[in-house]
């Protein structure tokens, strides 16, 4: 492909800056249409981002011939559907993380991907951060050693749709989003050691309802072992108090460590025995940009993305296996 025509379905909220302005930014890139089943809402979306066409049924949008790649920027309950129906029509996807509801969704679709020969990306856009490729570039210079343990904190308090069954977010309704903040918010964590560590080869859990503001579990934590022998452990709990609130990686090394955020992008900071130091990095107005160029770019035949279906898939599988029961 020379230009890469897109077209979203699910024009919410992640894509008013987190995402959908780079589809029009990058070069070879365009934005050509948008779908969202309240007409009126994806009306304002197509005229406030200079889009040409809208849909209110993901199917027409599918089919359209002006569009070569399809972004899709739903909840999670339909990334299936449309990913597999994208791809049967002979259009790459990129989808929005968690990548599938459970592991076994994430299987059928890198299937399809298979069968019709074309590609699959997930959301995962830390992997093209600078702030992330710093911790990697660390890593990779043996800055700590040889890397022995990993420690995930990932401390919420509730908000305050929590607390009314009536104004419940999408994302704690288990049918639409899986289990919860844990299924919004630890891939982006877990997806990350993936792509720092290498492969999660075994994890184990324990969660707990223990707000109960929701149906889904607010309590999480997690033993993992990495395939290179590292050992991990991780907490997340959503409903704390906001003094009590965290977000922390620490990778430890037989020469240091490293610490830094998920979300907060705090300092990264580096320690050994002869050094302290930090690192500092703002974020990208449009923060999934720099994947986005990385898709745009393998779709044109000059790249490679880092994120693509097979690990977007082991962060579900990771997932699963913490919360069984």
């Amino acid at each position: 492909m020379e230009n890469i025509n897109w077209g979203i379905i699910g024009c919410g909220d992640v894509c008013e800056k987190k995402s959908g302005p780079a589809f029009y930014k990058i070069k070879h890139s365009s934005l050509v249409a948008v779908m969202r089943r309240d007409e009126a809402k994806v009306k304002d979306f197509a005229q406030r981002h200079s889009v040409e066409k809208y849909y209110t049924e993901a199917e027409k949008l599918i089919n359209d011939p002006d569009i070569n790649a399809i972004y899709i920027a739903t909840p999670p309950n339909m990334h299936k559907k449309y990913a597999i129906q994208a791809m049967e029509a002979s259009k790459p996807v990129y989808v929005e993380k968690p990548m599938g509801m459970n592991y076994t969704e994430c299987l059928e679709m890198i299937e399809t991907s298979k069968i019709t020969n074309q590609k699959l990306f997930v959301a995962f856009y830390r992997r093209a951060l600078p702030y992330f490729l710093k911790v990697k570039t660390l890593l990779d210079e043996n800055r700590i050693g040889q890397v022995l343990t990993v420690d995930i904190k990932h401390i919420k308090k509730a908000q305050t749709s929590d607390f009314d069954a009536n104004t419940h977010t999408w994302r704690v309704d288990k049918s639409i989003a899986g289990e919860g903040y844990f299924y919004d918010l630890a891939p982006h964590t877990l997806d990350i050691l993936d792509f720092l560590l290498g492969k999660i080869e075994s994890a184990k859990g324990y969660s707990q309802n223990l707000g109960h503001l929701y149906d889904t579990k607010d309590t999480i934590c997690a033993t993992l072992q990495f395939e290179s022998g590292v050992i991990g452990t991780g907490l997340w709990c959503f409903v704390a108090n906001e003094n009590s609130e965290q977000d922390s990686i620490e990778i430890i090394g037989t020469n240091g460590k490293i610490t830094f955020s998920t979300f907060a992008f705090t300092p990264i900071t580096l320690i050994t025995n002869k050094i302290s130091e930090q690192y500092s990095f703002t974020s990208p107005e449009h923060i999934e940009q720099p994947l986005i160029q990385t898709i745009v770019d393998e779709l044109r035949g000059y790249g490679h993305c880092p994120s693509t279906g097979i690990s977007g898939a082991r962060t579900s599988l990771v997932m699963d296996r913490i919360l069984k029961e």
